[in-house]
């Protein structure tokens, strides 16, 4: 089954040592991964604002990052997708809509820590967000 992951699943399961980052990396092991290719920006992004923030160190930041460009995901290009992300731009972001309109077409389940996304009027994946702990 393949599963579309968000980039703060992906940043979670490489740097939180709590139950979030559990749950993020349960999710990983799961079966097959697939996300926008705007992803791997994402959460290389995320990285940097943690160690700039003094949340991770830089060795456990370049050590997530070279983690992160290892991970088997299946990667799509913008294009596809692009009608379906500008129909919901009533009510999610271009980037989140991207995440939904390819979990949709994959009919596929869209993980994410966003709970907000995860309240979205629009989409019509399943969300799945952790528990709350």
């Amino acid at each position: 089954m393949t599963t579309v992951i968000d980039a703060s699943v992906l940043v979670a399961a490489l740097v939180d040592s709590g139950q979030e980052g559990r749950w993020a990396e349960a999710t990983l092991a799961q079966g097959q991964l697939a996300g926008p290719e705007l992803i791997l920006v994402e959460a290389s992004n995320i990285l940097r604002r943690l160690e700039r923030g003094g949340e991770i160190s830089r060795i456990e930041a370049t050590g997530a990052h070279r983690d992160l460009v290892r991970l088997d995901i299946e990667l799509f290009p913008f294009a596809p997708f692009a009608e379906r992300i500008w129909a919901l731009r009533g009510n999610l972001t271009s980037y989140d809509a991207w995440y939904v309109a390819l979990a949709e077409t994959l009919d596929a389940p869209l993980v994410t820590l966003d709970r907000r996304l995860s309240r979205a009027r629009g989409p019509r994946c399943e969300l799945i967000v952790p528990p709350r702990f």
